[in-house]
């Protein structure tokens, strides 16, 4: 078990990550990518179950170490891996909180799916109207804009899968960039 004290994150980010490479980018770039970890943190991650928690800092390694290999070819592919994701695991692991009437209902139910894959913290609904909310993350430390970005790509599939059509999101604050916290603007039709 990982120590309370620091973030942490639920295997299923890690396996939603890895699952996300081979099927984008192939098996022979996902191992590549895994090959830039020390050993042991490759083999921390392979036995990761979904509900296992683990440190948030071991995720971190993993995505920036498919940033290197990524970002020059596919700049917005931490985006479409958030999206992937809640697409896939999410809606396995999660679906009844995801399938709600409407988005307004999925962001203002009581469970809070952010709760489910991260602690401490969460991402509260400071504003909302029929078809637009803002979201800040509150208690868990933005360490890197790969996990803003992730957040945003999740956001706009869980939106999806709520009953939102042409979901946008928009990521307005962010702490690495000086503000207090980091802030989601939400919107669909």
């Amino acid at each position: 078990m990982a120590d309370r004290t620091q973030p942490v994150a639920k295997g299923s980010t890690f396996q939603a990550t890895l699952a996300f490479l081979r099927e984008e980018k192939g098996a022979a770039a996902s191992d590549r990518i895994l090959a830039r970890l020390a050993p042991p943190d490759r083999k921390t991650i392979r036995e990761l179950t979904a509900t296992t928690e683990a440190p948030f800092s071991l995720l971190l390694q993993l995505w920036r170490a498919a940033d290197a290999v990524l970002r020059k070819s596919d700049p917005e592919w931490m985006e479409r891996a958030g999206a992937f994701a809640i697409a896939s695991t999410g809606q396995k692991l999660y679906g009844g909180i995801l399938k709600k009437r409407s988005p307004l209902e999925f962001l203002t139910q009581s469970v809070s799916l952010f709760r489910l894959y991260y602690h401490p913290g969460d991402m509260e609904v400071v504003e909302y109207t029929p078809n637009r909310a803002v979201l800040r993350l509150v208690g868990f430390p933005s360490t890197d804009p790969l996990f803003c970005r992730r957040q945003t790509g999740g956001l706009e599939s869980a939106l999806a899968i709520a009953g939102g059509n042409e979901p946008a999101v928009r990521h307005v604050r962010c702490e690495l960039e000086g503000d207090a916290f980091c802030e989601w603007e939400v919107r669909w039709r």
